[in-house]
């Protein structure tokens, strides 16, 4: 495959299953850039705790969406697609092949299925649905999303607050699940103008690498990153605070835990997140190829197949 003609590739799979390097190699063969598709590693403040591939990892490729949001800020994924679309258009004008690699299921749906135009949601609706979750917890909260949006409830992975609020305060101020709404997308890259692909390694083979890349972490300063982060006083429902492993290194770091319940803590959680990425690559993007293979060796003669698979 010529460049030029490679269709835009876009990088699936759970935490920890080589994403990164994949891309790197996919780059290289096919003269790419690599644009981030996770919505944790837009976040400046955190570049260990979430992963993001450092200059050595990037090994020359140019990467895109890293590391540029404000800690403060709420994100969205609406604000990702408007600046991945930039970024597309971008490395395509410059003759290059754009990569979409990360773990978040939503902003390759808002891509491939789009993104759906909801109504402004009012300030005493988002205070309402607010005081749920305040009042009655984060069960209820689900609870009410199952009643008034069974799709969305089945979307949202785990205790995602954020996207909780928002099924449930959609639902109160028009009437209509969050879900209706998206029914009306369309996708916002052209059929057969992309080709998606999944990383789905053995799940034991993954629960190693991420104890083994949580501890490389705290080695290579994800302690004095919390440090950092809680110094910020952001409040705790701010997506960045999410971070996998940022609240127990803030908790050891105040003398809540020991270091190795902050750790063990952060790799349970770790490992919990990846269930639900491989339950949402079975379900949503089922009709993806699957890269099974371990190594990186394989995974990248797997992925140059199912991109080269297009021409036969």
């Amino acid at each position: 495959m010529q460049t030029g003609t490679t269709p835009i590739l876009l990088v699936y799979g759970p935490t920890a299953s080589g994403k990164s390097a994949l891309a790197v190699d996919l780059a290289r063969r096919y003269a790419g850039e690599i644009i981030n598709t996770d919505s944790m590693q837009v976040y400046r403040n955190v570049p260990i705790l979430t992963a993001q591939p450092d200059i050595s990892e990037q090994n020359g490729i140019a990467h895109h969406l890293y590391g540029h949001t404000d800690p403060a800020s709420p994100g969205s994924v609406g604000i990702w697609l408007k600046e991945a679309l930039r970024t597309i258009k971008t490395v395509k004008e410059h003759n290059k092949t754009p990569i979409l690699v990360g773990g978040t299921g939503l902003y390759f749906e808002a891509l491939t299925r789009g993104l759906a135009t909801i109504p402004a949601i009012e300030s005493d609706v988002g205070a309402q649905a607010a005081a749920l979750l305040e009042n009655k917890g984060i069960a209820a909260l689900r609870d009410e999303v199952q009643r008034v949006d069974p799709a969305a409830a089945a979307r949202i992975l785990g205790d995602d607050r954020q996207r909780l609020l928002r099924a449930y305060s959609v639902y109160l101020q028009t009437g209509q699940s969050l879900s209706a709404f998206q029914k009306e997308t369309r996708p916002v890259l052209a059929p057969g103008s992309w080709r998606g692909m999944v990383l789905f390694p053995e799940r034991p083979w993954l629960y190693e690498r991420i104890a083994a890349r949580f501890a490389h972490m705290v080695k290579h300063g994800a302690l004095d990153e919390a440090r950092s982060m809680a110094a910020l006083g952001l409040p705790g429902d701010v997506p960045a605070m999410k971070a996998l492993g940022l609240g127990p290194m803030i908790e050891h770091i105040q003398g809540h835990i020991t270091l190795d319940s902050a750790i063990e803590r952060a790799v349970r959680d770790t490992r919990r997140y990846a269930k639900r990425q491989y339950t949402w690559a079975s379900g949503r993007f089922s009709d993806w190829p699957k890269i099974d293979a371990n190594s990186p060796g394989q995974q990248k003669n797997e992925a140059v197949r199912i991109v080269e698979s297009r021409d036969k």
